[in-house]
């Protein structure tokens, strides 16, 4: 059993997350109308609420009697308040943010106590309809989803799996399917938990030997964006595939960038029956800074677009018709949504492309003409919700016939 129990009503995380990628500097809800961050004011540090879905995108500062630590976790609820997670005194509690005039009110919800003391607690990503919050419990042998905003008596724990884990993804627009990529006998594998009875189920199981993690997952699409080492023994390549196919895990060249390491964060919806048409976007860090890469599978090349300054790296949301909004925050403009238009996707004639398409390295991020920062606009509507994929294992695809064109 996971050592954590509730505690009635009354942390700090590393800079990169165990699969090497570094968290985004502003979490989003699902359909991007609001956003939470850490902001400082000095050395203090205060939660933040951002609000995209206007015509002006605005931020509401919410800091309480005392600055928060650095490490304090946020993120945005779908009613606009702010979720908090506080480690104290070995505790981890949670809390409602919200604007009362000039002051900030807090709802307090309890809190989770790890009895292990390497048992660590992070806020999972914000879930579909965002109207309620998880979290990652894990511990050295096994690992806790709990539901730490939106239940009727405080946090409460839905499953437990045997395993450290890490990732966090959903499959499904109900927040029911979650997968998450588990360690179990020195590999990882991504597994998912059906958080309605507590069932755990194979996703992705590339070869034997290979660490496989899933970093994306699209609902409209099926697309699922995935590291693995399985075509690289040791070192961990991009690929694609498709939520239930029987098509193999594909490893694109064109998504191994030198001296640069590529994060997506972010995939196009919409795009319900052409998921190797989506725009994904990929932070790219190399030795000159972060910029902007966007990718679609049919295409197969990467775009390298010039980041707004003062860009909350990692962090983004597509619109259906295809333009890429980055929150970022200056000096001058505390509060911005840069408005990306990628270039077209241009694919062969005879369909999609058989080999990848001339690039060049990217020695610095291209021209600024490819971003125009703007004022955020009104949300497009969503498409109808299809139904929910059934989450069918990977490993039952012919995999073994690695595709790396």
């Amino acid at each position: 059993m996971t050592a954590c129990a509730i505690e009635p009503s009354a942390g700090h995380e590393d800079d990169e997350d165990e699969d090497g990628s570094r968290p985004a500097g502003c979490a989003l809800t699902a359909d991007g109308a609001y956003g939470a961050r850490l902001a400082s004011a000095g050395d203090s540090w205060f939660p933040e609420r951002w609000t995209l879905d206007g015509h002006e995108p605005y931020a509401v500062p919410l800091p309480r009697n005392q600055p928060e630590e650095p490490g304090t976790e946020v993120q945005p609820m779908g009613d606009g308040r702010v979720l908090i997670h506080r480690v104290v005194a070995g505790r981890h509690a949670f809390a409602l943010l919200y604007p009362t005039g000039p002051g900030t009110g807090e709802l307090p919800l309890g809190a989770v106590e790890c009895r292990d003391g390497t048992a660590r607690l992070r806020l999972l990503p914000p879930a579909p309809g965002g109207e309620r919050a998880y979290a990652l419990a894990v511990g050295p042998r096994t690992t806790s989803v709990w539901l730490v905003a939106g239940g009727a008596f405080g946090p409460e724990r839905l499953a437990e799996l045997p395993g450290r884990c890490s990732g966090g993804v959903w499959l499904d627009r109900t927040a029911r399917l979650l997968a998450l990529d588990r360690e179990s006998g020195g590999r990882v594998k991504t597994v998912v938990v059906d958080l309605e009875c507590g069932e755990v189920s194979p996703l992705l199981q590339i070869a034997a030997e290979s660490d496989d993690r899933l970093l994306l997952a699209d609902h409209d699409s099926g697309l699922l964006i995935v590291r693995s080492d399985a075509p690289s023994p040791g070192q961990g390549r991009l690929g694609w595939g498709v939520l239930g196919s029987t098509l193999p895990v594909r490893f694109p060249e064109c998504l191994r960038v030198r001296d640069c390491s590529l994060t997506p964060f972010a995939i196009q919806p919409g795009q319900v029956l052409t998921p190797e048409s989506c725009a994904v976007a990929l932070r790219v860090d190399g030795p000159r800074g972060s910029w902007v890469g966007v990718w679609r599978p049919a295409e197969r090349r990467v775009h390298h677009l010039r980041a707004p300054e003062g860009w909350l790296a990692g962090t983004g949301l597509w619109t259906p018709e295809g333009v890429l909004r980055l929150p970022y925050a200056t000096e001058a403009v505390p509060c911005g949504v840069a408005r990306v238009c990628p270039p077209p996707a241009v694919v062969p004639e005879s369909g999609v492309a058989t080999a990848p398409l001339p690039e060049p390295e990217p020695a610095a991020p291209p021209a600024e003409h490819s971003v125009r920062p703007a004022e955020a606009s009104a949300q497009s509507a969503e498409p109808p919700a299809p139904s929910a994929p059934r989450p069918v294992p990977l490993q039952e695809a012919p995999l073994g016939r690695l595709v790396t064109n």
